[in-house]
């Protein structure tokens, strides 16, 4: 017999599987030694009390022999000599997961990415966090991984209509997650832990037939009777096949200039911008576990704490972005003179900082002055606040910053607390950033957050300017059956950098979507549900 339970565990016994196994066998009526297994659905912390504790669901085996889950193993299929080849622009998450269902349809992948592998994306990393020397091809955005690979790694999402989450977390610890991300209520990998498994996904992808090729961006394409009939390389070469995905990501500004210059359809879109908000983790502990600071926690074991904050300011929402638990800010630029920060979480999340994305909801009328540039008005927008950001720093990618009470205040701080930000800081009065509108939903946001969060509201925090790419803000628009341009049959936009998805899970399950629809119309046999 199988049974599904809920039981509430200690924060300090719950990775003890015997004491586990003895309260749902409690929970269960049943002797523990009738327990033969059982497996974790949620694993959820719940802290509205003064002593957090952990509620896990599981189903239980019950005298009958314990089968542990099945994950799609996505086993290896030979595609090299395949009738059929699609060219994927961009190894992000929707590339990458495109590539694996494509294997599994029998079609043959080949992935174009402008930047670099994951290793050799790591020391140009490091050169522009050391010395504010940005390469515009290889960066926190661009190679392979896509954003999220050096982004953090959350694997969390709202977007179950969107496809199957199940799947995409499976494969995930098929090419190396750590089993936890299956239950986990919010499921992070890591940025310390991303990149190998996205070379194991590059492995893989190459092991079937299929093809990666790095330092490869697209700069132009060829067409005939509204179909592409060859793609053209920075480099000079020319490749073919018999359909195109484009996933690109929300950075590749070059492509909605290609398609704004041959007159294809895109459109403006909103996006949120604002900062980056940094307090101590200790700070941010005591007060959604709460208590006392200086005495620490009366549950030991606990999580780095994590919130979620919205406001509603001039009819405008100003909320959290990319919350990150014992994490890091970081220079998320993909060119010169533009400044973007972002922020990212190890695995065990130990550093001694949280910080946030406070982001405001961007509209039509705030791009109102850029309107000469049509449907790319919003980048424009975006960029020039970058632009303002990276001047107000004094260069090399040090950032404008502020205590937070003056930021509120308009006052430039004296000094700045410490900050995980490597390029360094400026201080600066970080409002005169962006336009006065959304500067003032900003500062009134803060203290309204700090009431949601006694303690919140500190000059131990400080803000780090500017906060920009959450989503693209263009659109590429795809019809709605085929998934295809509308005025390019054979090409198919997909993931963030053309307005279909908002994180790695999302742009995933996107890129899915997309192969699979590449599949119907190709005719061929889809293997998406068949395990190894």
């Amino acid at each position: 017999m199988q049974k599904k339970i809920q039981i509430k565990v200690p924060v300090a016994d719950a990775s003890n599987e015997q004491i586990i196994r003895n309260l749902l066998a409690k929970e269960a009526s049943q002797p523990a030694g009738n327990i033969t297994g059982f497996q974790l659905i949620k694993k959820s912390l719940d802290a509205r009390s003064k002593y957090p504790h952990i509620l896990i669901t599981a189903t239980v085996f019950i005298n009958e022999p314990f089968r542990k889950h099945d994950s799609d193993q996505q086993p290896l299929r030979d595609v090299k000599q395949s009738a059929k080849s699609v060219l994927i622009i961009g190894a992000g998450p929707a590339g990458l997961f495109a590539a694996l269902s494509l294997i599994r349809s029998g079609i043959r992948p080949i992935i174009v990415e402008r930047g670099k592998d994951v290793r050799a994306r790591r020391r140009d990393l490091v050169i522009l966090n050391k010395e504010g020397i940005i390469d515009p091809e290889s960066n926190y955005c661009f190679g392979e991984g896509g954003a999220g690979t050096y982004n953090d790694g959350k694997l969390y999402t709202r977007s179950n209509k969107r496809g199957n989450i199940q799947r995409i977390l499976d494969l995930f610890v098929r090419f190396g997650a750590e089993e936890n991300i299956l239950y986990e209520a919010h499921p992070h990998i890591g940025t310390n832990k991303l990149p190998a498994i996205i070379s194991a996904i590059r492995e893989y992808i190459i092991a079937c037939g299929g093809e990666i090729h790095f330092n490869k961006k697209l700069i132009d394409w060829s067409e005939f009777r509204e179909s592409i009939t060859e793609i053209r390389i920075a480099d000079g070469d020319r490749l073919r096949a018999d359909a195109i995905i484009l996933a690109t990501g929300h950075s590749a500004r070059d492509i909605f200039q290609l398609f704004h210059e041959k007159k294809k359809e895109i459109h403006a879109k909103p996006f949120a911008l604002g900062l980056r908000v940094e307090h101590p983790q200790d700070l941010i502990n005591s007060i959604q576990y709460r208590y006392i600071r200086e005495e620490g926690p009366r549950v030991k074991g606990l999580p780095p704490a994590a919130y979620q904050l919205v406001h509603t300011e001039h009819n405008r929402s100003v909320f959290s972005f990319c919350m990150c638990p014992g994490g890091i800010i970081a220079p998320a630029s993909t060119n010169h003179r533009e400044l973007v920060v972002n922020g990212w979480s190890p695995s065990k999340r130990n550093n001694p900082f949280a910080n946030s994305g406070i982001v405001v909801n961007i509209e039509e009328k705030d791009w109102q002055a850029f309107t000469k540039h049509g449907p790319l008005a919003a980048m424009y927008f975006q960029s020039a606040i970058e632009q303002k950001a990276f001047d107000q720093g004094g260069g090399l990618f040090k950032a404008p910053a502020q205590r937070l009470t003056d930021f509120c205040r308009g006052i430039i701080s004296g000094s700045l607390p410490a900050c995980s930000y490597v390029p360094g800081l400026q201080s600066a009065n970080v409002p005169e950033v962006f336009p006065r509108d959304i500067a003032r939903s900003l500062q009134k946001a803060f203290p309204a957050f700090g009431v949601k969060m006694n303690g919140y509201f500190t000059q131990e925090a400080i803000v780090v300017a500017t906060e920009s790419r959450t989503s693209s803000p263009v659109r590429i628009p795809r019809d709605d059956k085929s998934l295809a341009h509308p005025q390019i049959k054979n090409l198919f936009p997909c993931g963030e950098g053309a307005g279909y998805a908002g994180g790695i899970m999302s742009a995933a399950m996107d890129g899915e979507r997309v192969a699979e629809k590449i599949a119907e119309i190709f005719s061929t046999k889809p293997m998406i549900h068949v395990n190894a």
